[in-house]
C-alpha cells in the first residue's frame, strides 16, 4: 500500500515544485516590468549602430554596477559582462541580449520614436532598433536585477552577456559574438548552457516559438565589382556599360537558387540588398559595385552557391565585354544556429509554464541569421523567439523585422522577462516546470 502511495505522493510533489517556481518566476518578473519599459523606451530613442554603442553599453554597467555586481566593460569594443554568483552551489549558465540597432530611418508614430541619424557607409541615415535589440537588452537587465534579489537561495552562477555588434561589424572592423569569444569570454567561465531570445514579428504577442536542431540560416555576404569602360551616356558604344552587365547577373542570378539548388535537401536565400554605380545620367560609369547575403543550412549548398555565383557573375561580365570580381568569404560569416535537442527538451517545460503550452509552438526554420550561433557552438544553447506583434493582427501582414515599421507590442517585454526567468530558475534549480 505504501508503494501504490508513493507514485501519487511523488506527483504531487512535483505539481508544488513546478507551481513554486512558476509563482517565483511570475512574482520576480512584475517586480522589475515597469523598469524594463523605461529602459526600452529610452534604449529606442537612442539607437545606436553596431560597434558604436557607446552610451548603451554604459547604460548597462551602471545598472549592473547599481546591483553591486562586478562588471567587466570593453570586450569586443563595447560588450558588458557580469557575473552573479549564487549563494548555494549550482550549475553555470549564460544569458545573451544584443544592443545595437540598424541604420534605418523610423517610420513608426511613437512618442519615444527614435530621431538620431548618423554616417553610414558614406550616407547620412537614420538609426533604429528594427529588429528589436532594445527590448532584449532590456530584458535582461531586468532579469539581472530579479536574479540579484534572491542570491542568497540562487543556485549556481549566471554570467550576463551584454553584446555589441550582432547585426555585423561595419567594413574593416570586426566584433559580434566571435570577437567576445575570441577575447576569451568563456576561458575563466565556461557555462553549460547558454539562453537568449528575440522579440519577432512572425508571432503574436503571448506566443513563444521553437525549433529543436537547426533553427536559424548560416549567412554569407558577398560582393561584385562589374568593371567596364567609361563614356559619354549619348556614346554608349564607345565604351563598356557595367550597368547593362550588372543588371544581367543580378537577373541570371535568380536562377542558382531556383534552378540549381536541390531545394528538397534544404532551403537556400540569395539576395542582392545594394547595387551602386555612376553618378550622373549622360555618364556611363567605369564600374559598378553590388553587394548582398547568402543564406545555407548545408555546408556543400554554400559552396555550391558560392561556385554558381561566381560563375554566372564572370561569364555574364566577359559575354558584356566586361568583367567581374566576385569576393566571397573563406570563412563562414554567422554559421547555422543549432538548438541543442536534449537542452530543449529540457527547458520546454519551462517556456509552456511562462505562457500556456498553448501558446508555445514549433516554428519552421529562419532564414535570418543570429550570431549567438557561434556560443552555441561552444556550449549547448537554446533561442527562442517572443512575438512581438499585437494580439488581432496577422503576423504574416505585420512590418517584419528590420522594416522602417517594425513595431514591438510592449507586452512581449513581460513575456520575455517572464520566460527567461523561468528557464534560468528551473536550470539552475535542476528542474522543470512539468
Amino acid at each position: 500500500m505504501r508503494q501504490l502511495l508513493l507514485i501519487p505522493c511523488l506527483l504531487l510533489a512535483a505539481t508544488a515544485t513546478a507551481q513554486d517556481s512558476s509563482a517565483q518566476a511570475a512574482a520576480l518578473s512584475a517586480s522589475v516590468n515597469g523598469k524594463v519599459l523605461a529602459w526600452r523606451r529610452d534604449i529606442h530613442q537612442h539607437p545606436e549602430l553596431s560597434n558604436r554603442e557607446t552610451r548603451t553599453s554604459k547604460l548597462v554597467a551602471e545598472h549592473l554596477r547599481s546591483l553591486g555586481l562586478e562588471v567587466r566593460t570593453g570586450i569586443a569594443h563595447n560588450g558588458v559582462v557580469a557575473i552573479i554568483k549564487g549563494g548555494k552551489p549550482g550549475p553555470r549558465i549564460a544569458l545573451r541580449a544584443d544592443m545595437d540597432a540598424l541604420p534605418v530611418t523610423e517610420q513608426v508614430d511613437l512618442p519615444f520614436a527614435s530621431k538620431v541619424t548618423t554616417s553610414y557607409n558614406g550616407e547620412t541615415v537614420g538609426v533604429m532598433h528594427a529588429c528589436g535589440h532594445d527590448a532584449h537588452t532590456s530584458i535582461l537587465m531586468g532579469v539581472a536585477e530579479a536574479l540579484v534579489s534572491m542570491r542568497k537561495e540562487l543556485p549556481g552562477e549566471v554570467m550576463l552577456i551584454f553584446q555589441p555588434a550582432e547585426e555585423g561589424a561595419p567594413v574593416g572592423e570586426t566584433g559580434g559574438a566571435h570577437q567576445m569569444l575570441a577575447e576569451g569570454l568563456f576561458a575563466d567561465f565556461k557555462p553549460e548552457a547558454v539562453f537568449g531570445l528575440h522579440v519577432h514579428s512572425t508571432l503574436n504577442v503571448g506566443h513563444i516559438g521553437y525549433r529543436s536542431g537547426p533553427f536559424m540560416a548560416a549567412a554569407d555576404s558577398f560582393k561584385i565589382v562589374v568593371k567596364g569602360k567609361q563614356t559619354h551616356g549619348a556614346r554608349p558604344w564607345l565604351g563598356i556599360d557595367p550597368i547593362v552587365a550588372a543588371a544581367d547577373i543580378v537577373t541570371a542570378a535568380q536562377s542558382i537558387v531556383s534552378r540549381r539548388m536541390n531545394l528538397t535537401v534544404q532551403p537556400v536565400v540569395l539576395s542582392f540588398g545594394m547595387v551602386k554605380g555612376g553618378i550622373r545620367s549622360n555618364i556611363i560609369p567605369a564600374q559598378v559595385e553590388m553587394i548582398g547575403t547568402i543564406r545555407t543550412f548545408d555546408p556543400a549548398m554554400r559552396e555550391q552557391a558560392f561556385t554558381e555565383l561566381q560563375r554566372v557573375a564572370t561569364n555574364i561580365a566577359q559575354a558584356h565585354g566586361a568583367t567581374a570580381e566576385v569576393q566571397v568569404p573563406t570563412e563562414i560569416s554567422y554559421p547555422v544556429l543549432v538548438n541543442n535537442p536534449a537542452l530543449l527538451a529540457r527547458i520546454l517545460p519551462s517556456l509552456q509554464q511562462a505562457v500556456g503550452a498553448a501558446n508555445v509552438t514549433q516554428i519552421p526554420l529562419s532564414t535570418g541569421a543570429e550570431d549567438f550561433a557561434f556560443y552555441a557552438q561552444e556550449v549547448p544553447g537554446v533561442f527562442f523567439y517572443v512575438g512581438a506583434t499585437p494580439v488581432g493582427v496577422d503576423p504574416a501582414t505585420a512590418p517584419a523585422n528590420h522594416s522602417p515599421q517594425f513595431f514591438v507590442d510592449e507586452g512581449a517585454l513581460a513575456i520575455g522577462t517572464r520566460a527567461l526567468l523561468q528557464v534560468s530558475l528551473d536550470y539552475l534549480n535542476g528542474s522543470t516546470s512539468r
